[in-house]
């Protein structure tokens, strides 16, 4: 486990205190996945509705706020495979 998963996993649970509503995967390319459910947010690699993947550096950006998720989406740093609408929801969460 990266330590780069461990401070994410530790800012996204404060930003979906309550969970989330869906079974969710980012994907930090090189580093690890961390899950997002309704049970909370835990590194982990498991099968999911949405995956979103990208760089530490832009999964860094987007949980500062300094990344918008639809704009790293739309230039290409940030990969979604599966639900659409549970990654809008997502990104939503997060802003």
């Amino acid at each position: 486990m990266s330590e780069i998963v461990d401070k994410a996993v530790e800012k996204l649970a404060v930003k979906l205190e309550g969970g989330f509503d869906g079974v969710a995967k980012f994907v930090i390319t090189g580093e690890g996945a961390i899950m997002l459910d309704a049970s909370g947010v835990r590194a982990g690699d498991e099968e999911a509705d949405v995956t979103l993947t990208a760089s530490a550096e832009v999964f860094q950006g987007i949980l500062e706020g300094d990344v918008n998720p639809t704009t790293a989406f739309m230039t290409g740093k940030l990969k979604v495979d599966g639900s659409m609408g549970l990654a809008m929801k997502l990104g939503a969460a997060l802003s």
